[in-house]
C-alpha cells in the first residue's frame, strides 16, 4: 500500500503519558481488531499494556423472574397520575425478588515491561502514532545515543511486534511480562486473587506468562526475544536481559480461555516460524491495514500535518480547533475503529481494545446512544465490512431478548436491555430509566437495515435483517395500546435519559434519574415509525411477510404526530403533562432528522425549524463529549456547517486528551460539560467526530444524496475520495478561492435518487455513462438521477 508523503495521518507528542496513576489513559494505541497494545512512552521503565478482545471477567447472569404482572399495575398508577411510583414499580419488583445480574468487564491481559539503562537526562523526546501503519514510535536522545522503539500489532501474524534500536550503539535492558495492576483501591483485594494464579518463566529466548480467569480458564502470552549481538540471558527474576546489542526484537502472542501449558507450547511453535525482520513484518501488516484505513481519504485545507498534538490543542484552546486537528481527529477515529474491532469479533466498545483497569466505568456495550454513535460513521465511511460484528453480537443473545420481553412485559418478540456484555443479554442496570425504555431493538434495527441498504445483499435481508426487525415489531404489537382517539399510546415511555422539567426535584439536589417514565416520548414514536417503514419496505422488496404488511401499515397510520411546544420547539414528550427540560445531554427527540431521516429541509422546511429550535435550546453546561459530537451531526443535518464545527471546537477544549482520545466529560469544572469528579474515557465521541465531519460533507439516504450539505466557512478547500452512497461511491473536491467544485459518482448497482449540488455554484457541466438526469421538483440545485450498474457521473461546477 502506497503511503502518503506528509504527516496528515500521524500523531506526534512531545510529552510522555502523565495522567497520575492512570497512565494507560494517555497511551498510544495499536491493534488488529482482536488484540491490542497501548504504549505509555516512558524512557527508563516503559510499559506496554497488552489486551485481548475475548478477555472478560466478573460477570454474573441471574435468572430473570417473571414480573410481567407489573405492566398493568404500572399503567394503573400512571392513569392515577402517580408517575413517580409508576416509574419505580417494575424496578422494585425485580429488586424485591433479589434479582442481581452484573455485566462482565473486559480487562488487560498483561503488561510488557521494559527496563533500560539511562546514562544521561533525556532530550528531544517524541512519541508518535502513524495511523497509516498502526506503528507507535518512541524516540529520544541520551547523550550521543539516539534511541527508537517501534511497535505495531500485526494483522498478518496476529502478534505484537516490538523493536528497540540505538543508532548502532549498545543497548542494555530487560524485558518482563506482568499482570496489569488495578488503579482502583476497591479492586485491590479482588485482583490479588488473580495475582495468586500468575506464573512467569524465562527459558532461552522465550518468556512465558499466564494467569487464571474467574471461569477457571487460563489467559497469557509467550514472548520471543531476538538480538543481533551481545549477551542475552534468562534469570530467576522471570525476565530476559540483554546487553551489547544494537537491535532487540520482541514478538508476543496472546491466548485466552485456554490451558497454559498447552497454549504456551502452541504459541512457541507459532512464534518460531515468524520472520525476525521488522520491516518485512511491518510491510505484511500494512498491506492489510492500509486497505481498511484508506477505504476513504479526506484532505481539508493546505496544512502539512506537522504540528504536534500539544500545539494543536493549544490552538484549539484559543477558540477554534485548527483544521489540521479536525482532519486528524477524523482519521484517528477511523484508525481506532478499524484497530479495535473486526468482522468476526465483538462490536467496538467504549474503550476500544485499550481499557486499562479490571472494572472500568461503563465498559459495557450501551445501546441507548453509545453503540449507535460508534457505528454512525460506518456506512458512508466505507467500513461496512466491519458491521457483521455488531449484527453477530446481538443475534447471539436473541434467546435472552425473547425471554426478557415475556418476563418483563408479557409480550412476544424481543426486549433488548440498553446495556450488555457477551452472553449477558438479560437486564442488568435495574433502574427506571433503563428498565422502562423499550427502544433499544428498534434503534439497533436501523443499523441492521442500513447494512442491507449499503450492501444490497438480498440474502442478508431475508435471513438476518427482516427477522430481527419483525421480532422488534412483534414486541410493540403487544406492548402499545390505543388511546381514546384510536392512536397508539406508549406507556410507560422514556426519553433517554431525561426527566420532564416539572418532575425534577424542587430543592435543586442532583439525582441521576428523578422520574424518567412518561407517556408518549417523542423518540419512542419516531423509532416505531422508522422501524415499521423499513420493515414494510424491506418485506415488499424481498417478497416476504405478505400477510403481516396490512397490519403493520395500520399501526403506522395510528402513530401520533409530533408536537411543538410554546417555544416553537419539537416537544420531547408528546403528552403535554410533561414539560420539556433543556438542561440535558441527550437529544433523543431530534431522532426524526438525526440519526433518522424522516424529514429533510427540502421537503419539510417548517418541521426543520421546530427541530432547530429544540437543539438551540439545549444548555451548554449539560453536555458531554459524546453529546457534542451528536449535536455537531444534528447541525450538519440542519445545513449549518458553522454551528456543527463549533460543537467540535467545544469538544476539543473540553473532552480531548493529549493522545486525542475523548472523554465522557470535562473533569476540570470549566463550565462546558456536566460535572463529574471522574472523567471516563468514552471513544464514542471519537466516532461521533468522524461522523459529524462526514455529515458536513455528504448526506445520504436511499432516495437522496447531498454534496457539501453543511460546509463550514473555515473549510475553504478540500477533497474526499471513496465515500459511499447506498449504491456506489462518490468522490469530490472544492476550492472556494477558485470557485470550483468537481464530483464523480460511480454506481455499483442500478439506482435512482435525487442529487443536491452545492448551492454556491450555478454553472454545471455534466458528463455521464449509463446515467440520466433531470431537474427535480425539490427545487434549485436538485436533480433526479438514474444510474445503471457501472454507470459513472462526472460533474464540474463553478460560479459564472
Amino acid at each position: 500500500m502506497e503511503r502518503t508523503a506528509n504527516n496528515r495521518y500521524k500523531l506526534t507528542l512531545r510529552y510522555p503519558t502523565s495522567w497520575w496513576n492512570n497512565k494507560w489513559r494517555e497511551g498510544l494505541p495499536s491493534g488488529n481488531g482482536r488484540i491490542g497494545a497501548s504504549v505509555y512512552g516512558a524512557v527508563k521503565e516503559e510499559t506496554i499494556m497488552l489486551t485481548h478482545e475475548d478477555l472478560w471477567h466478573w460477570g454474573r447472569k441471574a435468572e430473570l423472574p417473571d414480573v410481567s404482572y407489573t405492566l398493568p399495575e404500572t399503567r394503573k398508577l400512571m392513569d392515577e397520575e402517580k408517575y413517580l411510583e409508576a416509574s419505580w414499580h417494575l424496578t422494585k419488583a425485580l429488586q424485591d425478588r433479589g434479582y442481581n445480574t452484573e455485566l462482565a468487564s473486559r480487562f488487560p491481559l498483561a503488561d510488557l515491561k521494559l527496563t533500560m539503562v539511562c546514562e544521561q537526562a533525556f532530550k528531544q523526546y517524541r512519541r508518535s502514532l502513524d495511523m497509516e501503519t498502526g506503528e507507535v514510535t518512541v524516540q529520544w536522545q541520551d547523550g550521543e545515543k539516539s534511541y527508537a522503539r517501534r511497535l505495531f500489532v500485526s494483522r498478518a501474524d496476529d502478534a505484537i511486534i516490538y523493536e528497540i534500536t540505538a543508532g548502532g550503539h549498545d543497548i542494555t535492558g530487560a524485558l518482563r511480562l506482568k499482570l496489569h495492576p488495578t488503579d482502583d483501591p476497591n479492586l485491590v483485594e479482588a485482583c490479588k486473587e488473580i495475582e495468586a494464579t500468575v506464573q512467569v518463566k524465562a527459558a532461552g529466548n522465550y518468556l512465558y506468562y499466564a494467569a487464571r480467569n474467574d471461569d477457571g480458564s487460563d489467559f497469557g502470552a509467550v514472548m520471543h526475544i531476538v538480538t543481533d549481538a551481545g549477551v542475552r540471558s534468562a534469570d530467576q527474576q522471570d525476565a530476559i536481559h540483554f546487553q551489547g546489542a544494537s537491535r532487540v526484537l520482541a514478538i508476543v502472542k496472546l491466548f485466552v480461555k485456554g490451558d497454559r501449558e498447552q497454549d504456551w507450547a502452541r504459541l512457541r511453535s507459532e512464534l518460531s516460524v515468524i520472520p525476525t525482520d521488522y520491516k518485512r513484518l511491518l510491510a505484511a501488516h500494512v498491506d492489510i491495514h492500509g486497505e481498511l484505513f484508506h477505504s476513504v481519504n479526506l484532505e481539508l485545507g493546505e496544512d502539512d500535518g506537522s504540528r504536534t498534538n500539544e500545539e494543536l490543542l493549544l490552538d484549539a484552546y484559543e477558540g477554534e480547533a485548527p483544521t489540521e486537528l479536525v482532519q486528524k481527529m477524523w482519521a484517528y477515529g477511523r484508525y481506532l475503529f478499524i484497530s479495535g474491532t473486526h468482522a468476526e469479533g465483538y462490536p467496538f466498545g467504549l474503550y476500544g481494545l485499550w481499557g486499562g483497569d479490571h472494572q472500568l466505568t461503563w465498559c459495557h456495550n450501551m445501546a441507548n446512544e453509545n453503540v449507535q454513535m460508534i457505528y454512525w460513521h460506518v456506512p458512508a465511511g466505507g467500513l461496512m465490512e466491519l458491521m457483521p460484528a455488531l449484527i453477530r453480537y446481538y443475534d447471539s443473545m436473541m434467546d435472552d431478548f425473547r425471554a426478557n420481553a415475556q418476563k418483563l412485559y408479557g409480550c412476544r418478540g424481543i426486549y433488548i436491555p440498553a446495556g450488555s456484555t457477551p452472553g449477558i443479554g438479560v437486564p442488568n442496570q435495574v433502574v427506571p430509566v433503563i428498565m422502562n425504555w423499550t427502544g433499544t431493538a428498534a434503534w439497533l434495527a436501523r443499523h441492521y437495515y442500513e447494512y442491507y441498504l449499503y450492501t444490497g445483499d438480498r440474502t442478508l435481508l431475508v435471513d438476518k435483517v427482516l427477522p430481527f426487525m419483525r421480532e422488534a415489531v412483534l414486541f410493540y404489537e403487544d406492548f402499545v395500546v390505543l388511546d381514546q382517539d384510536g392512536q397508539l399510546k406508549f406507556y410507560p415511555s422514556v426519553s433517554p435519559e431525561n426527566t420532564p422539567e416539572n418532575f425534577m426535584p424542587t430543592d435543586g439536589k442532583p439525582l441521576a434519574h428523578p422520574m424518567p417514565t412518561t407517556i408518549n416520548a417523542t423518540m419512542d414514536c419516531a423509532l416505531l415509525k422508522e422501524l415499521l417503514t423499513h420493515l414494510i419496505e424491506g418485506s415488499r422488496e424481498a417478497g416476504v411477510y405478505d400477510d403481516d404488511i396490512m397490519r403493520w401499515e395500520l399501526m403506522l397510520q395510528r402513530i401520533p404526530d409530533y408536537k411543538i411546544n410554546a417555544d416553537g420547539a419539537i416537544r420531547e414528550w408528546m403528552d403535554e403533562r410533561f414539560d420539556d427540560r433543556y438542561n440535558h445531554r441527550h437529544l433523543s427527540h431530534i431522532y426524526p432528522i438525526f440519526p433518522g431521516q424522516e424529514f429533510t429541509r427540502e421537503e419539510h422546511p417548517q418541521r426543520f425549524e421546530a427541530f432547530e429550535t429544540a437543539v438551540n435550546k439545549r444548555l451548554l453546561g449539560a453536555q458531554t463529549g459524546w453529546s457534542l459530537g451528536h449535536m455537531a451531526a444534528i447541525y450538519a443535518r440542519l445545513g449549518d456547517g458553522n454551528k456543527a464545527l463549533t460543537q467540535l471546537d467545544i469538544l476539543s477544549r473540553s473532552c480531548l486528551l493529549n493522545n486525542f482520545m475523548t472523554l465522557h466529560n470535562d473533569w476540570r469544572d470549566m463550565g462546558i460539560c456536566m460535572n463529574m469528579e471522574e472523567a471516563p474515557i468514552q471513544l464514542d465521541a471519537n466516532m461521533g467526530w468522524v461522523n459529524a465531519v462526514q455529515e458536513m460533507l455528504l448526506y445520504v439516504s436511499p432516495t437522496m444524496v447531498k454534496l457539501l450539505p453543511a460546509l463550514p466557512d473555515r473549510w475553504t478547500s478540500g477533497s474526499v475520495s471513496g465515500m459511499r452512497f447506498c449504491a456506489g461511491k462518490v468522490s469530490f473536491s472544492w476550492n472556494k478561492e477558485n470557485d470550483t467544485f468537481h464530483a464523480e459518482l460511480i454506481a455499483e448497482r442500478d439506482t435512482t435518487f435525487t442529487l443536491k449540488l452545492p448551492a454556491a455554484f450555478n454553472r454545471c457541466n455534466w458528463l455521464g455513462r449509463n446515467v440520466s438526469y433531470m431537474p427535480s421538483k425539490l427545487g434549485n440545485d436538485c436533480y433526479d438521477v438514474a444510474m445503471t450498474k457501472g454507470g459513472k457521473l462526472i460533474i464540474s461546477i463553478s460560479k459564472e
